[in-house]
């Protein structure tokens, strides 16, 4: 079975634009608000991912979440679901935080079938493990970032 693209994805930014100082390093390092649609009917929970695949290292986890409710958008500096551990090795988010250049920032939220059974904190392979054979759709939204653009919207 394909995993299909079907979910749409809202947030303080537009797919490919810029993304707020305010959610960044150099901001309020807040994550922002997320809404989503187009979930499938089976859709228990839901997990998401924000990662940089342009950080020197390799991709950069700067927000992992899972068991999320399906019912309501993702509030503003919220808590939604379980935070696992980013690229810092702290669980909940952390903003894009580019050393040079403009950095590419996605993302992705999966549809689930089932609640998942994993601890806080877990990192990004268990998490994907746990979403083996659970997952009904995905989406994503990339946004973009540099802290040396002057011009960026706060």
């Amino acid at each position: 079975m394909t995993l299909e693209k079907l979910i749409t994805i809202k947030s303080a930014f537009a797919d490919e634009g810029m993304i707020p100082r305010k959610y960044c390093c150099n901001g309020e390092n807040i994550h922002p608000p997320v809404e989503f649609d187009n979930l499938p009917e089976e859709t228990k929970t839901l997990a998401l991912l924000l990662e940089d695949p342009d950080a020197i290292s390799g991709i950069f986890t700067h927000w992992i979440a899972w068991n999320i409710s399906p019912h309501r958008p993702i509030a503003e500096n919220s808590a939604p679901g379980i935070s696992g551990e980013n690229g810092h090795g702290e669980t909940g988010y952390t903003g894009p935080c580019p050393p040079n250049g403009t950095h590419r920032y996605i993302l992705t939220i999966y549809a689930l079938d089932a609640k998942l059974g994993l601890e806080a904190g877990a990192d990004k392979r268990a998490l994907l493990q746990a979403m083996d054979g659970h997952m009904l759709a995905y989406g994503e939204i990339m946004g973009k970032y540099s802290k040396d653009n002057q011009n960026q919207p706060r």
